[in-house]
């Protein structure tokens, strides 16, 4: 019997987030997550109700869109590991950048090598902050990414202390990103040149695009 997962959505859109932002992306949300941060703003992926489909008409939607690049996102989509990890190395067979939007704090060693892992690191203004599993630190690859999603001055701060300590310059692309209504781009923008951190400014595009649209973006 094909595997399953249990999804929230399957869409076509731009990507929003990431250095491949701006790119047309097919997403494929996942239910549950392992984690209630405080800015979350796919509550329905993590709480709702979603459609189990096997991983092959999983990747027959997905290939309907016609895009070359694929996000696995969420609510969390490692809490599904097995699934995943097949939907994936599919999507991977047939050609497919495969990005995989992730909290880290389930372990990535199962994913197939050629996914790139964007690794969100909870910063404390998510309530959520210090679960982050540490093995996926170690593994982490030039290709991957690190986003650290910034409510204020402290998380910020705490982003930067967090880069250092565990070596992370000049390795993956690191990505600060402002939660959405609760801190201005330009405020964080001047906190990135003032500390000197090699760090992508990175801007939530989908919101900008389609402001009213909550889901499907």
């Amino acid at each position: 019997m094909a595997l399953a997962l249990d999804i929230s959505e399957i869409f076509k859109s731009i990507e929003g987030e990431t250095s491949y932002a701006g790119l047309p992306c097919s997403f494929v949300r996942t239910m549950g997550c392992n984690l209630r941060c405080s800015y979350c703003d796919t509550e329905y992926a993590r709480s709702g109700t979603g459609t189990r489909l096997t991983v092959p008409a999983t990747c027959e939607r997905v290939e309907a869109f016609g895009t070359r690049l694929v996000c696995i996102t969420g609510g969390e989509p490692m809490v599904q590991t097995e699934g995943v990890a097949a939907l994936a190395a599919r999507l991977l067979e047939g050609g497919h950048t495969v990005l995989l939007e992730t909290n880290g704090t389930l372990d990535l060693a199962p994913l197939p090598e050629g996914v790139i892992r964007i690794m969100d690191v909870k910063c404390p203004g998510s309530g959520e902050s210090g679960k982050t599993f540490a093995g996926n630190l170690q593994r982490l690859r030039p290709c991957d990414e690190v986003k650290f999603v910034i409510s204020d001055r402290k998380d910020f701060d705490w982003a930067v202390a967090f880069i250092g300590r565990h070596g992370l310059s000049g390795g993956p692309e690191l990505l600060f990103a402002p939660v959405f209504d609760r801190l201005g781009a330009r405020d964080l923008a001047e906190w990135i040149l003032e500390a000197g951190v090699e760090a992508r400014l990175q801007l939530q595009l989908h919101k900008i695009i389609w402001p009213d649209k909550m889901r499907g973006a």
